[in-house]
């Protein structure tokens, strides 16, 4: 036997675990265990032995032991996230990425972010917080896990909308945070978890006894079963051996015969009752199977595969070297086999426990005594032993040796040379027919040579006991040859079909790396997989609930709304659905998931035209070879046409920036004389005196435009340069207010600020110009009603607002208004350039302060906010 070697995916996903940060569960069974207080004393600890440990965000839900917790953390503010009309706070993921900690504290891992965040679900935040290499511990309940969502559905009757997929704790350390349920149920009565009204509702409901023992096995089951997957990576990635089993790991073995299912259902059952998982294995030996031998081979892995198994197929030399290898792959402590069929000869029945037994001594062998009812349901007699092939050649080449020995032997040369002759045809038969035609033809060639050249010749008696010698050696000789030789052809046959597999895959991986487009790849992938597997194929790309059809090899046949139920689930689970599967199995497709980079692209479905199962189980390796590359071909098309249109984006980011700076200076020159011009003369009457104002107050507007366009392309280019100063609120918008003093005109205005609000750290120019563009956007756009500039504290810090009584803003455009050359459609805002409130933003931004836009509350208009953080405020007092 080889030495043990690392597994290489395993070392892969150990050195992809070393690259990013470290990702801590604490899992409970339901609300109130006290997750988040044991995560807050668990870090309290590690914080105190010098670890940088801050607060993402933590949820007491008003409980005062939890909130005793926080004393002492460094806890991030959250970010505003505007959402029709009222701030709602999350998690600010670039405040964490920026302070980047060792540790970052995130409460409940399956949160459903606000709209407008960067990601849906929190869980998301936490990937990125982890490629970032930041180690995060979270909490979560078994309710919120994917997999086990229906599950908990089913007893509790209340379907969890949030949750996480099932990946991320397989890579998680998880730590399971019990209470009793006894003691769970007086926590909740004592109002610990919900206030009294919604408690008692509670108990009545989702909190009653069983329903937590139930959360609770669940709990701590699923931490069990990461445990155990993980173990088993690190013993692959080691290459130690052993089976390092806490608990039972069956391994099932399903052969190509009527009681397969039969052996399948009772490793089910022994699983269920030792609460253990298990997989079901076929080891093929020979070539391709077909006829009935395959029919029970695909019905059999099937049901394992609806019965929640895992299906593994595998090659080798035999049947026990297969097991074998199996077995300590997947660390199994007990192997299920078929009992034979009862046979002529007692030894029989132990081919395969004994040498088992040998090879692994550590592991349990459970034999399954399989029905006669089984075989005879299916319309199959016991077997009986057919007539080997090649007999009749095999025979001709004994009688063609026999001849020649008797050339030779005529001679008066050695008979023991001419008995040498025989292994020819032993070879022969061996290597081209088998094992069974082998040891036939050495039966008839030993008979054959004592018949022919052992005294007395003519008949089977040998004189000479030398000669009894002879015979036994021959055909000893031509048993092991045969066996040696129908050995090697099995591994020959097993070898060339691999090497088919593999030249195909080739191909295709080459073909794969020319394709430019999505339409030729899913020709190409439909086509393979109609010719490899011998179906029908079409793939459907898109999201779950946007799938489209993009090729196919059977365009004559619609798929129906159950195969198209099946696709979309496909998609959804990222799983295999449809008939073969676990799911759907009454759709006439199998549908297979392309993944790639954590997403799914779409489904690969294929059909047999006969009703039969659209794959074997041993092409099923070969189908997901086929799909993996595909997904990976159809991503890298992706990404590449992704980056041409980030590159087309570049370069019209450049041409327009090279525009605007042309267009702003070539402009600035010539204003800055007619400005001049227009502030020397004098008016001769009242009337030149009118056409002057006008024309002076134009003159600035175009002079206010031009700055805008280069303040945009300042803010593009990155080249702010920041002075900051402490600045008065009131006085700067008394300036900005003097400044548009003609563009306000009669226009009301009301400026709200109290005298003892603390100085603002800002620039001050770059602070004017943000008042400047927000009050003439307010003058443009609020029609004739009154302009409000206020300030007022929110917390620890303060926001300038200033409010309109225009019409408002269309619903949903809160964000888009701030955006380059944006003009709303459905609303009056579309005149100016678009480019006054986009440089408001990006002013804000360099000083760091948000700028944030929503409609009035007490009645119609907008309100633009200046929200100043804490850091951006000084007291007059205070020095600087």
């Amino acid at each position: 036997m080889s030495p043990a070697r690392p597994d290489p995916d395993a070392l892969l996903r150990t050195a992809a675990r070393a690259s990013t940060g470290r990702l801590k569960v604490f899992l409970g069974a339901a609300p109130g265990v006290g997750k988040t207080y044991e995560m807050l004393s668990d870090a309290a600890a590690r914080r105190a032995g010098g670890l940088d440990v801050v607060v993402g965000v933590v949820e007491t839900h008003g409980r005062s032991e939890t909130q005793a917790q926080l004393a002492g953390f460094e806890i991030m503010p959250r970010a505003r996230i505007a959402h029709r009309g009222q701030p709602l706070e999350e998690m600010d993921l670039d405040a964490i990425l920026n302070r980047h900690p060792a540790l970052v504290l995130v409460d409940e891992f399956a949160h459903t972010n606000a709209p407008g965040s960067r990601h849906d679900k929190r869980w998301q935040d936490v990937e990125e917080l982890l490629a970032a290499g930041i180690d995060v511990w979270t909490t979560l309940n078994i309710q919120h896990v994917e997999s086990l969502n229906d599950v908990v559905a089913s007893f509790t009757h209340v379907r969890v909308r949030e949750t996480v997929p099932d990946r991320l704790l397989d890579n998680a350390e998880i730590e399971v945070v019990d209470l009793p349920p006894d003691e769970l149920i007086a926590r909740l009565k004592a109002g610990k978890v919900y206030v009294p009204h919604e408690a008692a509702r509670a108990l009545d409901h989702f909190f009653s006894k069983s329903n937590l023992s139930a959360l609770r096995e669940l709990a701590l089951r699923r931490a069990a079963q990461a445990v155990d997957a993980q173990m088993l990576d690190d013993l692959r990635a080691s290459a130690t051996g052993g089976s390092w089993a806490v608990g039972e790991r069956l391994l099932v073995a399903v052969g190509a015969n009527p009681v397969a299912s039969e052996v399948v259902r009772a490793g089910k059952r022994l699983a269920d009752a030792l609460r253990a998982p298990w997989t079901a294995v076929h080891i093929e030996t020979t070539g391709e199977r077909s006829g009935p031998a395959a029919a029970h081979l695909a019905q059999a892995m099937q049901l394992a595969t609806q019965l929640g198994g895992q299906v593994l197929t595998l090659s080798g030399p035999s049947v026990v070297d297969g097991l074998a290898d199996a077995a300590a792959d997947t660390r199994a402590t007990l192997l299920v086999i078929g009992r034979p069929q009862p046979r002529r000869w007692p030894w029989q029945r132990r081919l395969h426990a004994r040498p088992l037994a040998r090879r692994l001594p550590g592991l349990s062998l459970h034999l399954v005594q399989t029905s006669h009812a089984e075989a005879a349901g299916h319309g199959l007699r016991p077997p009986m032993p057919g007539i080997p092939a090649g007999l009749v050649p095999s025979f001709l080449a004994t009688a063609l040796v026999t001849a020649l020995g008797q050339a030779i032997f005529a001679r008066g040369n050695n008979i023991t040379n001419v008995g040498l002759l025989y292994l020819l045809p032993v070879l022969f038969a061996a290597t081209r027919y088998g094992l069974a035609t082998g040891i036939l033809t050495g039966l008839v060639a030993s008979l054959a040579y004592n018949f022919c050249f052992i005294p007395p010749t003519g008949t089977f008696t040998i004189a000479d006991p030398q000669n009894i010698i002879t015979v036994g050696v021959l055909l000893l000789v031509a048993a092991v040859a045969s066996q040696l030789a129908a050995r090697l052809r099995a591994q020959a046959l097993l070898a060339a079909r691999s090497a088919r597999q593999s030249a195909a895959l080739a191909g295709f991986a080459r073909t794969l790396t020319g394709m430019a487009r999505p339409e030729a790849l899913g020709d190409v992938l439909c086509a393979e997989a109609a010719r490899l597997l011998d179906v029908r194929a079409v793939l459907l790309l898109g999201s779950a609930d946007d799938l489209s059809i993009l090729a196919t090899t059977a365009p004559e046949t619609p798929l129906a709304a159950l195969d198209l139920a099946a696709a979309r689930w496909s998609v959804d689970k990222g799983q295999p659905a449809g008939r073969g599967s676990s799911t759907l199995t009454a759709c006439e497709w199998l549908f297979t998931p392309l993944m790639a980079g954590g997403a799914t692209l779409g489904t690969l479905g294929v059909a047999r035209g006969d009703g039969a199962l659209p794959v074997r189980s041993d092409q099923l390796p070969l189908l997901g070879s086929l799909v993996d590359q595909a997904a990976l071909a159809l991503q890298r098309i992706r990404l590449e046409q992704e980056a041409a249109d980030v590159r087309t984006l570049e370069e019209r980011d450049r041409l327009r920036a090279a525009l605007l700076s042309s267009v702003s200076h070539d402009l600035r020159t010539p204003l800055t004389a007619v400005l001049g011009s227009l502030r020397t003369l004098e008016p001769r009457d009242e009337e030149q005196r009118e056409l002057l104002g006008v024309a002076r107050a134009e003159a600035d507007r175009l002079q206010r435009f031009v700055a805008n366009l280069l303040d945009m392309v300042r803010i593009e280019a990155g080249a702010i340069a920041l002075s900051i100063e402490p600045v008065d609120l009131a006085e700067a918008v008394a300036s900005a207010v003097h400044d548009l003093r003609r563009a306000l005109g009669t226009q009301p205005l009301r400026i709200d600020i109290a005298p003892d609000l603390p100085l603002a750290l800002v620039d001050p120019r770059l602070f004017h110009h943000c008042l400047i563009n927000l009050i003439e956007n307010a003058a443009r756009h609020g029609g004739e009603g009154p302009i409000a500039i206020v300030a007022a504290r929110r917390g620890d810090g303060l926001d300038l607002m200033v409010i309109d009584a225009g019409p408002g803003l269309p619903p949903g455009s809160e964000a888009r208004v701030f955006e380059t050359f944006t003009r709303l459609e459905g609303s009056d805002r579309k005149g100016g350039t678009g480019l006054g409130l986009a440089i408001v933003r990006g002013f804000c931004k360099a000083m760091q302060l948000d700028a944030i836009a929503a409609n009035r509350n007490d009645g119609p208009g907008a309100c633009f906010t200046i929200r100043f953080p804490p850091d951006r405020l000084r007291q007059p007092s205070e020095p600087e």
